[in-house]
């Protein structure tokens, strides 16, 4: 009986022992997850703290960017979509911009940049001032297409306010001037505004391994587009 004692109680001790140490490595990577999205956000902060203004301080350039955020069931832009474009249009309609350039996702019926150029265009941006990039998977992608693939140097970067940081610091690491004009979407989209900036903790973290180390190729990256070229000349 006092062997079976005995080895319960060794048994219970090595259990006690075994979770006290899966505790302290789960603290342990928790902490170090904390670290790296803490620091990553101070990274784009920082580093783009410079490069961000309203629609009405930011410096003049030749094309804004403007990412895309998803569609309702009917395909029209959601209202962090729609808060875009109207920053955009502002833009082109006060002269800082010449094109706006919609970088989004467009396979088969989900066809982001042929939505916001709909939305564009019913609030009086002339055709000739949009060109579409359907291949913007991501922000990395949307930022390295624009400078390898449509050829621009200095652009405004358009987009809501959370995720701002993350793109001006990633257009710029693909090559490109930029300054970045954010959208307000607290008082529009409270939720989803949330969750952007809980994300943008660990997106930060991907946005430093892509624009700053790997630097990968986007998904599809083509031919050179002349349609940004030809609609500054036109």
């Amino acid at each position: 009986m006092r062997q079976l004692t005995t080895a319960r109680s060794t048994g219970a001790q090595r259990k006690g022992s075994n979770v006290r140490k899966s505790l302290r490595v789960a603290v342990l990577a928790v902490g170090a997850l904390t670290a790296l999205s803490l620091g990553s956000v101070t990274w784009a902060y920082a580093s783009t703290s410079d490069y961000r203004f309203d629609a009405a301080s930011v410096p003049q350039a030749p094309v804004a960017l403007v990412f895309g955020a998803g569609l309702t069931r009917d395909n029209r832009p959601t209202g962090l979509l729609a808060g875009r474009l109207d920053i955009a249009e502002e833009l082109y309609r006060t002269g800082r911009v010449r094109v706006l350039l919609l970088s989004g996702e467009g396979a088969g019926d989900y066809d982001e940049p042929a939505a916001m150029r709909r939305y564009l265009l019913d609030h009086g941006v002339p055709a000739r001032a949009i060109v579409e990039d359907r291949a913007g998977l991501d922000t990395w992608d949307s930022c390295t297409r624009a400078h390898r693939v449509y050829g621009v140097d200095r652009a405004v970067v358009v987009t809501q306010s959370f995720h701002l940081p993350r793109a001006v610091a990633l257009c710029r690491a693909a090559g490109i001037e930029a300054f970045g004009v954010g959208h307000d979407s607290w008082s529009t989209s409270a939720g989803v505004t949330a969750y952007g900036y809980v994300r943008e903790a660990f997106a930060d973290g991907k946005a430093i391994w892509e624009g700053l180390v790997t630097k990968r190729d986007p998904r599809v990256l083509g031919q050179a587009e002349s349609g940004v070229t030809d609609a500054l000349r036109g």
